[in-house]
């Protein structure tokens, strides 16, 4: 009989981001930049 592998595990493992995977979308949000023009939009990192 074949076994079925899409069953759900009964209990996820909670799951904490590493301080410096918050550090790194912090500061990549902070030097986004989007501009809104009547031709489209532009994202820009300023790095």
């Amino acid at each position: 009989m074949a076994k079925i592998y899409s069953k759900k595990k009964l209990a996820t493992p909670e799951m904490l981001p590493k301080k410096e995977t918050i550090d790194f979308l912090l500061n990549y949000s902070k030097s986004l930049l989007i501009l809104r023009t009547s031709n489209g939009t532009y994202e820009n990192i300023a790095n």
